[in-house]
Formats: C-alpha cells, sequence, structure tokens
C-alpha cells in the first residue's frame, strides 16, 4: 500500500479511527502526528468496542507497529492506562508502540490553566476546549518552555525542571484564581510514570526513516478536523495544532516526498462538537433523526455533536487545503430513513453567494446555506457488501458528494463495524 495521510476533512469525529483501522490491514506503521488525548477513535471489532485517545487505531492488528509523533501531546498519566486497559484486553504493546522522544510532555499545570481559561470566559468567547491542557501545552512548546518525552526519562534533570515550570505556572493560576499544583506530587507521579513509559521512548524520526527505506509501508493519522486545524479552520473556534495533511511532515519528521496520497474523512452529513459557526446546523426533527441514529456522542468527553446536513463547501476547502486525493465518506446508513436529503452547495452571506470559506469569523457566522435537495433511499444499506449493493438513490447521492467536493469515493461506511465498510478504489 503507497504510503498514505489520512485525514478529517470536517470538524472532527468523522469516523476516521474506524477507516484507520480497515487499512491498516494492509500497512506496515501508523503514526498519530498531531493532537493529543483529546481525540477520540472509536472502533468496533466483533463484539468488542474500542475507544483509543492516544494510542493509534492500528495497535488492534496484531503485527502493525504503531507511533506516537514528535508534533503529538502526550499527557504520560492517560497513555499508560491506555497501554495498561490495552494490555488488559489482549493486546501486546511492547515493542511495537514507540512514542516520539521529541513529543511534549502535557503536566498538571496545563489542565488547570485550560479549566481556568476557559471557566473564567464568557459564554460568547467560549472556545469549546476540553479542558485536557492541550492548548497550553501547545503553548509552552510554541515558547520555548515545554518539557518533551526525552526529558520525562532523563532522571538527572525531569525533577528540577517539572519544579521550575511548576513555580512558574502556579504564579499565573494564583492570578486566575485557579488552585495551584503540588510540585512535590507531580515530581512522584511523573517519575513513576517515566518509568512505566521507558520502553516505549525512542526516536522515532529515524525509526519511519529507516522504515521507509525498507520499502515498508506508513499511514499517518490525523487527529481532530480540517475545520479545527490552528491555520486554515474556524479560528479561534480550532484546535491548537495542524490537523491537515501538512502535519504529517511537522509532526513525524518524514519528508513531503515520501507521502504518496492523501485520504479524506467526511460523513454522509456534518457534526461539530463545541462553539463555533455551523452552517448547516438542525433544531429540527431532522438534527434529531441525525444525532439519535448516529450516536452522536463525542467518544473522549461524551458531549453531544451538533448536526447538520452535507456541508460541500466545507469538503470542497478541505479537498484543497489537503490535496485530497480519495474519500472515505462514513454513516452513510443514518440517512437510510429520510424521504429526501440536502446538500449545502454555496452560502449566502449577506445577499452574497459564496462557494469558498471566508477567514473572518464574523462573516462566516453571517452565512447561509444554500441547499440542493436530493431523494432519499429510504431502505437499509447495513446489509451491503459491495458498491453495486446500495440501492441507486444512495449511489447518486454519493457520487453528487463527490462531484462537488472534488476527488473519487474510495471507501464507504454503512455501518460501526470493521465488517461494515466498502472498499471501492483502495
Amino acid at each position: 500500500m503507497p504510503n498514505s495521510v489520512l485525514i478529517g476533512a470536517q470538524w472532527g469525529d468523522e469516523g476516521k479511527g474506524k477507516i484507520i483501522d480497515v487499512l491498516t490491514e494492509d500497512v506496515d506503521i501508523v503514526v498519530r502526528y498531531q493532537g493529543g488525548g483529546n481525540a477520540g477513535h472509536t472502533v468496533e471489532v466483533g463484539d468488542e468496542r474500542y475507544i483509543l485517545h492516544l494510542v493509534p487505531s492500528g495497535i488492534l492488528r496484531e503485527d502493525t507497529h504503531c507511533v506516537i509523533g514528535n508534533g503529538v501531546v502526550v499527557d504520560p498519566l492517560t497513555l499508560s492506562e491506555e497501554i495498561r486497559e490495552l494490555e488488559k484486553r489482549g493486546f501486546s504493546l511492547c515493542g511495537r508502540l514507540h512514542v516520539s522522544d521529541r513529543a511534549h510532555v502535557v503536566l498538571p499545570y496545563h489542565r488547570e490553566l485550560d479549566a481556568g481559561r476557559e471557566n473564567t470566559s464568557d459564554e460568547n468567547s467560549k472556545i469549546g476546549t476540553t479542558k485536557r491542557g492541550i492548548g497550553p501545552t501547545y503553548g509552552d512548546k510554541a515558547s520555548r518552555r515545554g518539557i518533551r518525552m526525552g526529558d520525562l526519562v532523563d532522571e538527572n534533570t525531569l525533577d528540577e525542571m517539572i519544579i521550575e515550570r511548576v513555580d512558574e505556572n502556579n504564579r499565573v493560576l494564583a492570578a486566575m484564581g485557579a488552585q495551584p499544583v503540588e510540585a512535590a506530587e507531580v515530581v512522584t507521579s511523573y517519575r513513576e510514570v517515566a518509568r512505566f513509559l521507558a520502553p516505549y521512548i525512542s526516536d522515532t524520526v529515524s525509526l519511519l526513516h529507516d522504515a521507509h527505506a525498507d520499502g515498508k509501508s506508513i499511514l499517518f493519522e490525523g487527529a481532530q478536523g480540517t475545520m479545527l486545524d490552528i491555520d486554515f479552520g474556524t479560528f479561534p473556534y480550532v484546535t491548537s495544532s495542524n490537523a491537515t495533511s501538512g502535519g504529517a511532515c511537522t509532526g513525524t519528521g518524514i519528508a513531503p516526498n515520501a507521502i504518496d496520497r492523501v485520504i479524506g474523512v467526511v460523513k454522509a452529513y456534518t457534526t461539530r462538537v463545541g462553539a463555533g459557526p455551523f452552517p448547516t446546523e438542525l433544531f429540527d426533527e431532522a438534527g434529531e433523526t441525525l444525532s439519535r441514529e448516529g450516536k452522536e456522542f463525542g467518544a473522549t468527553t461524551g458531549r453531544p455533536r451538533r448536526c447538520g446536513w452535507f456541508d460541500a463547501v466545507v469538503a470542497r476547502y478541505s479537498a484543497m487545503v489537503n490535496g485530497v486525493d480519495l474519500w472515505a465518506i462514513t454513516k452513510l446508513d443514518v440517512l437510510d430513513s429520510f424521504e429526501s436529503i440536502k446538500i449545502c452547495v454555496a452560502y449566502d452571506c449577506d445577499g452574497k453567494r459564496l462557494e469558498r470559506m471566508p477567514a473572518n469569523i464574523r462573516q462566516f457566522e453571517r452565512c447561509r446555506p444554500i441547499y440542493e435537495e436530493m431523494e432519499g433511499w429510504c431502505t437499509s444499506t447495513r446489509e451491503a457488501a459491495g458498491y453495486d449493493d446500495l440501492p441507486a438513490a444512495a449511489r447518486l447521492y454519493l457520487e453528487r458528494l463527490c462531484e462537488l467536493s472534488g476527488g473519487e469515493l474510495g471507501i464507504v461506511s454503512v455501518g460501526p463495524r470493521r465488517a461494515s465498510t466498502l472498499r471501492i478504489a483502495l
């Protein structure tokens, strides 16, 4: 299989975990390249359901190696719990999971800062953060004040670094009226978790380059989605990293010429978690049906997702920014009961038709969807074993989405299980 980057092309929660799990049958290494424990990938294998936050979804394939790249921010406590839980369920991770020594560490004061800033914001300026310390950790990385995984296993300097950073951040927490962090407790807990994680931490840049030189197939796994990218998303209602395909290079150390194709994942409709503009959001019975049938709750936070019709303007923009070659369209089955289905093909903003997304968030908030309507199929797609088994109206809908968005159809998902996946051009 060619080296591929798989990205979310909406606001995250597109079902990337399941698609990655299916694709890992053909790859040697799966690499997570950005984000942190605020991501949640859900995979169903047989009767078993797995929710992964930091460990790449490929870990569920016993011969696949998984890498957490330098672009990820790692909460060592969360990671150690996830490793233990997977081992308890029968998976062997030692020798298969590799964590970059250049990845930055999430510390308790990052979580306190994250929660404090969100809690002190007025309702109109809340971002909708998961309060897991992701943004403040990336902030420390950018200001060159972070602690990296390589530092975590350096017993000669770790204590001093933690105490210095805790003292510095406690002053900020005090100014916010937030609870300070106890340095001694942090030192003790992080020393312990460092010993547990030490066998997993390595120079993953060299590991990946050696694997590529040996002809190994690599799948780069993005978290969140394009519309949450720090540069290209609906700023400021975004995450703190580059969730787009370009982040695969900066988040792993692999050069662009080593990547062969980009696979974009979209739902057959649109969802969003947290605050920010969402032009196709539905507040009626159709929205309730999407939420109920799609079981639209965040895998990490449990927060209900906002639901709406498919937004082709967003998909078109994502195709442009990421260079999408193939689309994986998920949750087609959620639309099975609709007699008619709408697609947003453009926006109306102050009486002007827009084919592209505006960068200005206030202008984007004023955008209203311009819809075209297609006939539904009103029959179950869940038993389809191949593309030709889908109802004709469902195939027309999928083809129209690709026509409006640009790119070829590669995968269609018609249910949550690994087996409910129709491979078309992959």
